[in-house]
């Protein structure tokens, strides 16, 4: 299982197949407009604009699990994003990231990179997850590390090369 066996709704509602992003390195965060850690979404963007030609994109997912700091909808959400912090990297629709109606996606990336004491929850907004451009779960951040501390990270998996993936008839591509 990778990333790219998930489908998730863009924030307009627009079904997208996380295959879209295959050879990308990927930040998937959860994130939350009133929280304290908003300002981050200025990073992630300044990561998303300096790295984005070399394969890069950060996916954001609006969660309203925490303190109930995502009361908007989506396209309040949108608005926010995009008057507040100028946000252009892909935003989706509202999901939950704990709990019974925990997205797939989400129940995925827990999985593959628990939490502290290996618990499979998200302790907050703003938890981010380092996917290759194998679609693969490399790393998990805490809400308080900022995109800045997580570039040099980043920059790491951008440098190395996708493995070939294999085909029906056997042949890679």
């Amino acid at each position: 299982m990778t990333i790219y066996d998930y489908t998730a709704n863009l924030i307009d509602g627009t079904p997208q197949q996380l295959d879209a992003y295959r050879g990308k390195v990927a930040l998937i965060v959860n994130v939350a407009s009133r929280c304290g850690f908003a300002p981050q979404y200025a990073g992630l963007e300044a990561l998303y604009r300096r790295h984005k030609d070399e394969g890069f994109v950060v996916l954001g997912f609006p969660c309203n699990q925490f303190g109930f700091q995502e009361p908007g909808n989506e396209a309040e959400i949108q608005q926010f994003c995009s008057l507040n912090y100028d946000v252009t990297f892909p935003m989706f629709a509202k999901i939950d990231v704990n709990g019974p109606w925990t997205h797939p996606l989400y129940a995925y990336l827990k999985a593959e990179q628990p939490g502290f004491l290996g618990l499979p929850t998200i302790k907050w907004n703003f938890t981010k997850f380092l996917v290759d451009r194998n679609g693969k779960v490399r790393r998990r951040y805490a809400p308080t590390d900022t995109p800045e501390f997580i570039e040099r990270d980043i920059i790491a998996l951008l440098r190395e090369q996708p493995a070939p993936q294999p085909v029906a008839n056997g042949v890679s591509r």
